[in-house]
């Protein structure tokens, strides 16, 4: 495998990241105002409550983060 293709390997996986965490703030943005939002705690199978907007924040901001670092290749 060269680099060249190992390059555009990470890129198109960047892409697909990029969609999925689309999907998710879009479906944190349509959710009602008293909907539960829970998050999946690293490395396990534990989901703990968690606030809507600071989630909708994050996702945000890491969606932000993988288009910048999508443009910076």
């Amino acid at each position: 495998m060269s680099s060249s293709d190992n390059f555009e390997g990470l890129k198109e996986e960047l892409n697909r990241k990029i969609k999925e965490q689309k999907v998710v703030v879009d479906e944190l943005s349509n959710l009602k105002k008293n909907r539960k939002v829970y998050i999946q705690q690293r490395n396990s199978n534990i989901f703990f409550l968690a606030d809507r907007s600071q989630t909708l924040g994050s996702c945000k901001k890491e969606l932000d983060n993988m288009k910048k670092d999508l443009q910076d290749m």
